[in-house]
């Protein structure tokens, strides 16, 4: 079992329920984690729009959580192990070094989310890319 690859799957995991959270709690938790204020109003107004997006990103981190537990072996093995890994780990990388280019560029968002939001993107990138390298022989 591989352990970096294990916490990323844990890290997808919490990352999803807490994007479930913003479906289920609302306008506050859009707030509170930074999704903008415009998600937030919508929220507010009773748009389907913010819970669609919502949706796809909970699907998609949920979707991220069961490959890294396959590749750290945890479930069983899932097709084209190693180039979801890399893309997983490059999207992760690649959204952390582009959010720093927005910290003075806020897009409704404020300097705060985007410095943590990248700092927290790249070093899950990391840990993915990590487990994927040590993992690699036997995907």
């Amino acid at each position: 079992m591989n352990k970096m690859l294990i916490f990323a799957g844990v890290f997808n995991a919490t990352a999803a329920l807490m994007h479930i959270g913003c479906i289920y709690f609302d306008a506050p938790w859009y707030r509170f984690f930074g999704a903008g204020e415009q998600m937030a109003v919508m929220a507010e107004r009773g748009s389907l729009q913010p819970t669609i997006i919502t949706s796809g990103i909970v699907v998609v981190l949920s979707i991220w959580s069961v490959y890294a537990f396959s590749a750290a072996d945890v479930i069983t093995r899932l097709p084209l192990m190693r180039l979801v890994l890399i893309v997983i780990s490059t999207i992760y990388l690649l959204r952390g070094v582009a959010g720093l280019f927005f910290i003075g560029n806020t897009m409704g968002r404020s300097a705060a989310f985007w410095l943590w939001s990248s700092a927290i993107c790249l070093c899950v990138g990391l840990i993915h890319l990590i487990g994927l390298k040590q993992q690699w022989a036997q995907l």
